[in-house]
């Protein structure tokens, strides 16, 4: 994988999986036009192709708070292109990520007497993404959608790689699927829009690849922590597309979780979900979650002897510069911590599996960590400092 340059107007990565491969549009200022790359994507697949004459129909999932306009012109970019839509507005955050609201898109498809080439464009963040997919796989058994995140948390993660799901009262992403977009359009001016609690706990996940993946990433983030906080263009595109570019290979590897070279993505997301459910859903947002996650789990890790302190302490450095959260907001069950744990879907027969770090820059998936070492880790997380 090339490292793209932070100077580049239009990034494309590519996630290569033989018949299921596609692209990632990274751009500035395109959403109204965006369609045409739809166009471009449906035309490499003549499964869903309907000729020049028709461009089909699409079904546009969004939520309230950017349906009136980042939703709106991707519709109308949908409209020029010749496209018949309709729309499903969600409620905004993680409580809309249900069961009753994939039976809502479920709804509006039969309304629209929707077919396996009727495509569900997702418009928002990793609640309509997930959700959206969801659907997408589930209705028909299968029928195409592609991604249009517009939250950076969206844009570096859960956009990539087809994880589609909705939570479950006992666990987040409990219900889903693996179901690739047709493509994914990112347009990076989305993020200036964000309220900073949003667009700081998408910085979570970037850093997160830093972490697991690519140290002179972590480097370079440690170095621009101005530019992450001002928003700065050259900067997001710089990271965006990095992000976007590791995610791939992991995901070019791995495809479904099968070897346990994806779950190396799950860095501090085992404490994450967790303490999001724990707390209930919307306490915490995701990337919120995670960056303390990542902080338990390197901490973790080095109870384990496996990493010394001074990666820890990079890490609650640059988390604290762009004012993401290192500790959970109250003491921590313990007992009901670990009951959640044990619905990770990395734990195998009831032992606890966790993607720990060894250095900046490279994470291993640990088998059978000792129940005990994490009790302890989570009684002393709940003590008064």
């Amino acid at each position: 994988m090339s490292n793209p340059g932070p100077n580049s107007d239009v990034i494309t990565v590519p996630v290569s999986l033989g018949s299921r491969s596609y692209e990632i549009v990274i751009a500035s200022g395109r959403l109204d036009s965006w369609a045409i790359d739809l166009d471009r994507w449906i035309v490499s697949r003549p499964q869903y192709s309907r000729g020049p004459a028709s461009a089909g129909k699409a079904l546009v999932v969004t939520d309230h708070h950017i349906a009136a306009t980042h939703a709106r012109a991707a519709e109308k970019s949908l409209a020029q292109s010749g496209w018949t839509t309709a729309r499903v507005e969600l409620e905004a955050g993680e409580p809309a990520k249900t069961v009753a609201s994939a039976a809502r898109l479920y709804d509006a498809l039969a309304d629209m007497r929707a077919d396996r080439r009727t495509v569900i464009v997702a418009v928002g963040g990793g609640v309509v993404g997930d959700t959206a997919g969801f659907a997408a796989a589930t209705y028909a058994r299968g029928i195409p959608f592609v991604q249009v995140p517009t939250t950076l948390l969206a844009q570096v993660d859960s956009s990539v790689g087809g994880k589609v799901g909705v939570n479950h009262p006992r666990g987040k992403n409990l219900i889903g699927a693996f179901h690739q977009p047709l493509g994914v359009f990112i347009d990076t001016l989305t993020v200036a829009t964000l309220p900073d609690r949003d667009y700081r706990s998408g910085l979570a996940e970037v850093i997160k690849y830093g972490v697991s993946l690519d140290g002179e990433f972590f480097e370079y983030l440690e170095a621009h922590v101005d530019g992450l906080i001002g928003r700065a263009p050259d900067v997001l595109r710089h990271v965006i597309a990095r992000s976007c570019q590791l995610k791939a290979g992991i995901v070019e590897q791995d495809e479904q979780e099968l070897t346990g070279v994806r779950a190396l993505l799950n860095y501090g997301h085992t404490f994450a979900h967790a303490y999001e459910a724990l707390l209930g859903y919307g306490t915490l947002l995701h990337g919120e979650a995670v960056a303390i996650g990542m902080v338990h789990a390197s901490r973790l890790a080095e109870r384990l002897g496996r990493v010394d302190s001074t990666a820890t302490q990079r890490q609650l450095r640059l988390l604290q510069a762009v004012q993401l959260p290192t500790a959970t907001p109250g003491p921590v069950d313990v007992a009901a911590t670990l009951d959640r744990m044990r619905l990770d879907k990395k734990t195998v027969g009831g032992q606890l599996r966790f993607v720990l770090p060894t250095k900046i820059g490279h994470v291993e998936l640990v088998d059978s960590v000792p129940e005990a070492a994490v009790r302890s880790l989570l009684a002393d997380l709940s003590s008064p400092q």
